[in-house]
């Protein structure tokens, strides 16, 4: 399964913010610089995590975004499944609606269904902590100092 640039884009911000100091909202020039991605695309990852309340955004002189919850409680599988709503392996295990012709005796359709929920239950298994347990080598690479 491929995820979208948005789902990474997501992820690098909540690294991000992750290794920053939580205890200041990070102006999103300063998140986009660090994870290399445009402004403007960051700006909407952002409302995106706002509104799925991982993180909060403060407008103004001194605003930015910080997390909204501990690393500990932002788990992967859920955070790829908000951000990735509608794609499955193949369209025809999102839509019984599919135009595929072997839907009705297809053997693969159950196999990559299967796949798809065994890659999610992976992804389950691990936070935001998790994956930012190595600030001094992970923090580095977003241009943060520790």
């Amino acid at each position: 399964m491929q995820l979208t640039l948005f789902t990474d884009y997501a992820l690098r911000m909540l690294m991000y913010l992750g290794l920053s100091d939580e205890r200041r909202p990070v102006p999103i020039q300063e998140v986009s610089d660090g994870c290399d991605v445009s402004h403007h695309y960051m700006l909407k990852v952002a409302n995106e995590l706002t509104h799925l309340g991982l993180i909060r955004a403060t407008r103004g002189r001194g605003g930015g975004v910080q997390l909204a919850v501990d690393p500990s409680e932002v788990v992967l599988g859920e955070l790829v499944r908000q951000t990735e709503p509608d794609r499955a392996v193949l369209d025809c295990l999102d839509n019984d609606q599919a135009s595929c012709p072997l839907i009705p005796s297809c053997l693969l359709r159950p196999v990559l269904a299967e796949a798809q929920d065994e890659f999610y239950r992976v992804l389950d298994r691990y936070t935001l902590a998790d994956i930012i347990k190595r600030p001094d080598r992970l923090s580095p690479l977003f241009g943060l100092t520790r």
